[in-house]
C-alpha cells in the first residue's frame, strides 16, 4: 500500500453515491515525518522543507520533522504559511490502475476526512453524476501521474551518475535531547561538480540543474526543523513522545 492508503476502492456512484469529503482535514498526515515529493514542487517545497533521496528506491521527499511525527500540523490543520506537498493534496484519491490512456480512481474508503452521512463536506456524486470535486480530481492525479513519471527519469539519472550518497542528521536540542534523522541519500557535492560538460549541459537543458541546487539548498531548512521540534518539545511536552533519539523516514512511493 502507498503511505497513508488502507482500504482503497475503485470510485463508483453506486458503491460511493453518499460519500462527502472533509476539505482541509490533514490529520492522517500528523504521524509521518517524510512524504514524497515530485521535482515540480521542489521550487516550492525548498522554502519550507529539506529535499533529500528516500534510501530504499531514491524518491524524492520532503522531510516534515526530525521525530517520528509532522511538525506542520496543528490538530488536523496544516500550517497556513508552508506548502502543502501533492502527495497529501491527493489524498484521500489514487489512480488504482491506469495505462498511458486510461486511469481509474479510487479513493481510500477508510480515510477519516471520508463521510457517509449528513450534510459536512463536499459531495462526491450529485443526481449519479460526478461532482466537480470528483472531475478536479481527476485531472489532479493525472498531472500527479505525469509528474511522478518525470521524478523517476531525474531520479535514475542521478543514481546512473552515482550522485546519490547515504547521510544522516545529528541534532541536540537545547534541552539535551538527541535526535538522529537516518535513512536518506543526498546529493553529492563533488561529484556533482565534476560532471562532464556534456551532461551538464544536457542537465541544463532538461531544468535538472536547477533541481539539484534546489535540493542543495533546501538542506538548510533542517536548521529550520530542529528549532520547530525545540518549540514544539517545549510547548507540547505533555501531549509528543519523547524517544531519545529517532531513526525513520519510511518512505516509498507507489503512484
Amino acid at each position: 500500500m502507498p503511505l497513508f492508503y488502507r482500504k482503497p476502492e475503485l470510485l463508483s456512484a453506486a458503491q460511493h453515491g453518499n460519500l462527502r469529503i472533509r476539505p482541509g482535514d490533514h490529520s492522517f498526515a500528523r504521524d509521518t515525518n517524510a512524504v514524497p515529493l515530485a521535482i515540480i514542487e521542489f521550487g516550492a517545497a525548498m522554502r519550507d522543507y529539506p529535499i533529500v533521496f528516500s534510501a530504499g528506491d531514491n524518491y524524492p521527499v520532503a522531510v516534515l520533522g526530525l521525530d517520528h511525527a509532522n511538525s506542520f500540523i496543528t490538530g488536523d490543520e496544516w500550517e497556513k504559511a508552508a506548502y502543502i506537498p501533492a502527495y497529501i493534496r491527493r489524498y484521500p484519491f489514487v489512480f488504482a490502475d491506469c495505462t498511458q490512456d486510461s486511469f481509474i480512481l479510487a479513493i481510500d474508503r477508510a480515510a477519516d476526512n471520508v463521510v457517509a452521512e449528513g450534510e459536512q463536506g463536499e459531495p462526491l456524486f450529485q443526481n449519479g453524476e460526478p461532482a466537480e470535486l470528483v472531475k478536479n480530481v481527476m485531472a489532479f492525479c493525472r498531472d500527479f501521474h505525469d509528474a511522478h513519471a518525470q521524478t523517476g527519469a531525474f531520479v535514475g539519472a542521478l543514481a546512473k551518475r552515482g550522485l546519490l550518497v547515504e547521510n544522516q542528521a545529528d541534532a541536540k536540542l537545547p534541552s539535551g535531547r538527541a535526535m538522529k534523522l537516518s535513512g536518506f541519500k543526498v546529493v553529492d557535492r563533488q561529484k556533482f561538480e565534476a560532471l562532464p560538460d556534456d551532461i551538464v549541459l544536457a542537465w541544463h537543458r532538461k531544468g535538472w540543474l536547477a533541481l539539484i541546487h534546489f535540493h542543495l539548498l533546501s538542506l538548510d531548512r533542517f536548521a529550520d526543523l530542529l528549532a520547530r521540534e525545540d518549540r514544539l518539545a517545549t510547548d507540547n511536552a505533555s501531549k509528543r513522545p519523547d524517544p531519545e533519539t529517532s531513526d525513520s523516514m519510511p518512505v516509498k512511493e507507489t503512484a
